[in-house]
């Protein structure tokens, strides 16, 4: 097949890196000093890490610009609250509140002493009272009212009264229904009547005064620190409790960072490890990841200086930056070993920088485009995470080849002097006569590949070239991928079918939280009832006009008749309206008559003209509620979301929307499989057009591209099998594996197409040999980098550890893997076309045979420089012996005549 190069911006790319690198080499000390000053400079923006934390739920972790925010604001504009006329079911905002649930393992929790200890804790609870703005606020200073009154728990007054015949889940009481649905849990009933309930839950709503959040405070001290009974388990929580739980665990992340950070300076020291007292890299590694830490302290430094918003979901970057600081760290290793260790180390920065720079640089460019593609996001969370960890890659790419290029050009000097690499004392090449074995181990040093001239290669790399990729090449080895390979995407479709979207509420505070007791006792005993929604008529509609009823009471059947909605407990003003213009004998389908009468039954309904919107005689806009049931999970919320609303939508009598505070934190499943397909597509797409223009050979870019939707695609699958939802924070982390699926394939697809091998076989074993290590080195460091996340108490930083590790597990696998065996498949080779001046040998069969050309083919066999070994190594084919004899290396005597005896 025909090959066709796309190497016009590649080629002068390389030329740039190659004088930078000897620029870099000629000049080490100011390329090690500025980027330290630089660094001192920007770090100094830490200094407002707190101020800027900012970790408010609903702005960070919501769609920005979510319908379910308008309607709240249309509902806060259209029904404004009245502060003597509390209605919690007509809050548009959760509110300031406490909650207090208390529950017992068996038997019933409203008789007996049990009730009587809960009584107890509720007045003392009503007791409190706090200093705030030298005033000293209590309870009734700042509780919500009702008619004068603090909105109190009736539950309380009712089965102090009467514990037996309690209905429910409605119960009259001194002429009001009292709905007993999300107070009484756990229940046991029969015709109506509760036998047996587990767990009673109370509420105290605040008004938002002065001493309110301080009233929060002291309300959490005294829970924390109460005693109560052996069979009373209690849980609390209040409308602080979520945003207070996660503004305490953003910066849970700097002590495992530090672990971290010891991990990956271990990891990369004993991996870059040598024998040879010169060779060894032990200082060179451990400044690799010291300049990732420098990435990081600046990149932040710098954003917090702006003022850049903190968000706890950033927390995770340091993580990512120092697995990509440290994987290109061991590509410039790796490339800087295979130069010749005589030449200036000029000269050896400038072949280290042509290559391996250019590698570092396609991945670094894809991945903060992939980032910088994230800031499009609908979610804030998102946008600050890519803003952070794009300005951190950016550095950390910057430090690479100034900081950690500097030092290795320091660290060639000393090589090129045959110092040792702890004393920098100089040694000798080889053991003098007499000494011991203790000398040679500590003492002798500088030994290097006498036919390459480049140092030794590790002894994994030869596992690479002798071993492994032979291995790999082999045509049953081949099918065998394939079939792996199929197997994997069979398991990752069948994960994708599988994934569960939104983000728990109770993910967002740590395992230990209080928040997350309270969570599990509110899903255990009082999922029975969900939320009581809204539906409003948006818009001005003849209510007394009789077909206008009946259409808009068509529209209410479609949503009573819902799976998840009981329309014996949805409340309608107009329904009310009909009953009592029927018990006075009233004609509501005359406009005056209607309107007239709406101000006496008003009065018997006070709570009612919260409802409806009156202005110059019209009814501009009226809500009613209906009551969901049974949502019990995150899948059942979606469901009874979309139907809701889509049954809304479809009303042709009047425009429809339907509103609860919870809407705001459903509206993420509008966005977030849309929002992830929008962004991996485009930054996939942009990941193409970089590799087209930065790989010179396109088939292999659409390798990489390919690569990394089948990467994401099992990413997505088998983080659904371990238990992990499609949100915010995991859509963060599936544009991070773009990036380094990116990393992975380009490394290998590079070193493939610029290999000077004849086979594609030979190219892809030659290119394992090359990075096959350094990428290996980076996935492992990776790896163990967020493997202490995995012990975190935190599921933002869990997470994060599950996602990537699936990533590096599956990039490596590729890399190494499937993508080795599809380029041999549909080979894709960079090199031109080359006349090559070839001898074909006839006749008898010589027993030696000297070639200078730069092939020669003989019985079927090619043999070139590179497979007959330079410079008088043998290599056997039958019973013949060819040499690979250079004209300036011709040994006198010898000649290169086939009949040649």
């Amino acid at each position: 097949m025909a090959f066709y190069r796309t190497d016009c911006i590649e080629k002068p790319v390389s030329k740039l890196f190659e004088k930078l690198g000897h620029l870099v080499g000629s000049y080490p000390v100011w390329f090690f000093v500025i980027p330290l000053i630089m660094s001192a400079a920007l770090g100094g923006g830490l200094y407002f890490l707190e101020d800027l934390e900012n970790n408010d739920v609903e702005n960070q972790f919501t769609p920005i610009n979510g319908p379910s925010k308008q309607a709240r604001h249309f509902i806060k504009e259209t029904f404004p609250s009245n502060d003597s006329l509390f209605s919690k079911q007509r809050l548009n905002a959760e509110g300031n509140y406490s909650v207090i649930v208390f529950s017992i393992l068996e038997g019933n929790i409203l008789t007996g002493d049990l009730f009587k200890e809960i009584s107890a804790l509720d007045k003392q609870v009503q007791s409190l009272s706090v200093k705030a703005h030298q005033t000293q606020i209590s309870f009734k200073d700042i509780c919500a009212r009702e008619n004068g009154d603090c909105v109190s728990n009736p539950i309380l007054d009712i089965i102090g009264n009467k514990s037996s015949n309690l209905s429910f889940p409605i119960k009259t009481w001194k002429g009001k229904d009292v709905f007993l649905g999300s107070t009484v849990g756990g229940v046991e009933e029969r015709g109506g009547v509760i036998q047996e309930a587990r767990a009673i839950r109370l509420f105290y709503f605040l008004q938002d005064n002065n001493g309110t959040s301080e009233w929060l405070q002291q309300f959490q001290n005294v829970l924390s620190k109460k005693t109560l009974s052996k069979g009373l388990k209690v849980s609390y929580f209040t409308s602080v409790s979520r945003q207070e739980e996660i503004e305490k665990h953003t910066t849970d992340g700097i002590p495992l960072f530090s672990i971290t950070y010891s991990l990956a300076i271990s990891f990369s020291v004993v991996s870059c490890m040598r024998l040879d007292n010169v060779r060894n890299k032990m200082w060179v590694s451990f400044v690799g990841v010291l300049s990732a830490g420098l990435a990081v302290l600046s990149s932040f430094g710098l954003l917090l200086l702006f003022r850049v918003p903190f968000v706890i979901t950033v927390a995770n970057s340091p993580f990512l930056i120092l697995g990509i600081g440290v994987d290109d760290m061991f590509i410039m290793l790796s490339n800087w070993q295979q130069t010749k260790v005589k030449d200036p180390v000029e000269k050896r920065m400038a072949e280290t920088f042509k290559e391996a720079a250019m590698s570092i640089t396609i991945t670094t460019l894809t991945d903060v485009l992939g980032f910088y593609i994230g800031l499009m996001s609908e979610f804030r969370s998102v946008q600050a995470f890519c803003l952070y960890t794009s300005t951190s890659i950016v550095f950390c790419y910057i430090y690479n080849i100034f900081f950690f290029g500097s030092v290795l050009a320091l660290n060639g000097r000393r090589e090129q002097s045959n110092r040792h690499w702890l004393t920098c004392c100089k040694l000798p090449t080889h053991t003098p006569e007499g000494k011991s074995l203790a000398y040679r181990l500590c003492c002798v040093g500088g030994d290097y590949d006498q036919e390459t001239s480049a140092e030794k290669q590790q002894p994994l790399a030869h596992f690479f070239k002798f071993c492994y990729g032979p291995f790999l090449t082999k045509p049953w080895t081949k099918v065998c991928v394939i079939l792996l390979y199929l197997g994997y995407l069979a398991g990752s479709i069948y994960g994708c079918f599988n994934l569960q979207q939104g983000i728990n509420m109770r993910d967002l505070a740590a395992d230990d939280s209080y928040v997350v007791n309270y969570y599990d006792d509110d899903q255990k005993f009082f999922s029975r009832y969900g939320p009581n929604i809204m539906v409003v008529v948006t818009e001005e509609l003849p209510y007394w006009n009789k077909s206008s009823r009946s259409e808009l009471n068509q529209c209410m059947e479609k949503l009573y008749n819902l799976t998840f909605v009981n329309r014996n407990l949805s409340v309608s003003w107009l329904d009310f309206y009909l009953q009592f213009a029927q018990t006075q004998g009233l004609n509501l389908d005359n406009k005056t008559i209607f309107m007239d009468n709406l101000v006496s039954f008003f009065q018997l309904y006070p709570e009612f003209k919260l409802d409806v919107n009156i202005a110059e005689g019209k009814i501009n806009a009226s809500r009613f509620f209906v009551q969901t049931l049974d949502i019990s999970n995150a899948s059942m919320e979606i469901m009874m979301f979309n139907e809701l609303r889509n049954t809304a939508h479809s009303c042709s009598v009047a425009k429809l929307l339907v509103f609860h505070p919870l809407f705001i934190y459903l509206d993420q499943y509008l966005v977030i499989v849309t929002s992830t397909i929008q962004n991996v597509g485009f930054t996939t797409a942009v990941m193409l057009v970089v590799s087209l223009f930065l790989i010179p050979n396109p088939i292999c870019s659409l390798w990489v591209t390919f690569s990394i939707g089948s990467v994401i695609t099992g990413v997505t699958g088998f983080m659904a099998l371990w238990g992990v939802n499609l949100d915010s924070i995991s859509m963060i982390i599936l544009v991070v594996c773009i990036g380094f699926t990116v990393d992975f394939s380009a490394h290998i697809s590079y070193a493939f197409v610029s290999s000077k091998k004849s086979t594609a076989n030979e190219r892809v074993v030659d290119a394992l040999f090359s990075l096959g290590y350094p990428v290996l080195q980076g996935a492992a460091s990776t790896i163990i980098g967020v493997l202490v996340l995995a012990a975190s108490k935190n599921h933002i930083f869990r997470t994060f550890f599950k996602i990537m590790f699936l990533v590096m597990i599956f990039g490596l696998a590729h890399s190494i893997v499937f993508i080795p065996v599809f380029l041999t498949l549909l080979s894709c080779s960079s090199n031109e076309t080359k006349k090559k001046t070839t001898t074909t040998v006839h006749g008898v069969i010589p027993k030696v045979i000297l070639i200078e050309n730069k092939s020669m083919t003989y019985d079927n066999h090619e043999f070139t420089k590179d497979n007959c070994h330079f410079s008088r190594q043998i290599v056997k084919t039958q019973s013949t012996k060819i040499y690979f004899i250079p004209n300036n290396e011709m040994p006198s005597g010898w000649c290169h005549d086939p009949d040649c005896p």
